[in-house]
């Protein structure tokens, strides 16, 4: 894995590799949000379409509870690799804590376009009822819950910076890249 990175971040000028090392916290965090927004809309849609097509938000929120699990592994051993300060079942607790909020800031958005809005069937056609369902709850839900959760786990559940070591191979690691072209070498950490 690293031989893959090590190439793919030789061809970013240096300001930006300099950032991206800066903040590959965040950038983990966008990455696992990315994965768990794709398994999130994947389980919600496979639910709502087949065996909970008269429940959407119950098939919503399943998705959003597998997502979260998911989620949980991504960010305790990727994201957050460094981070910690609680012992294991403390932090569990509260990333779950954190998540179930952010479940329900998730779900507001499709319960205010379907109940508040009116965007289902039989009012609108259900072409409309999907892309609102979409918009409200993939796109509005999911921005509302990701800045809430990047606060919250950096405040409660990941508080203590730098308390384990950073694995070998990830960007931090890449101490000397060559930028694309020039054949030299270039501390970027």
């Amino acid at each position: 894995m690293s031989s893959v990175v090590r190439f793919v971040f030789k061809f970013f000028p240096a300001p930006l590799r300099a950032l991206i090392v800066k903040h590959r916290e965040m950038l983990r965090f966008a990455v696992v949000g990315g994965t768990t927004f794709v398994i999130t809309n994947v389980v919600w849609y496979g639910l709502k379409l087949t065996v909970l097509d008269t429940k959407p938000i119950t098939a919503q929120a399943i998705a959003i509870v597998v997502a979260t699990i998911v989620s949980y592994v991504l960010s305790r051993e990727w994201s957050f690799q460094t981070r910690g300060g609680r012992e294991g079942h403390h932090e569990a607790a509260l990333f779950f804590l954190v998540s179930a909020i952010g479940v329900g800031l998730n779900l507001m958005p499709t319960l205010v376009s379907r109940y508040v809005f009116g965007l289902q069937v039989p009012a609108v056609s259900m072409p409309v009822q999907e892309l609102s369902d979409f918009f409200f709850g993939s796109i509005i839900g999911t921005l509302i819950a990701m800045v809430f959760r990047w606060w919250a786990f950096k405040k409660w559940v990941f508080p203590a910076a730098d308390v384990r070591p950073e694995r070998s191979g990830s960007v931090a690691h890449l101490r000397a890249v060559p930028s694309e072209g020039d054949g030299q070498s270039e501390q970027v950490a």
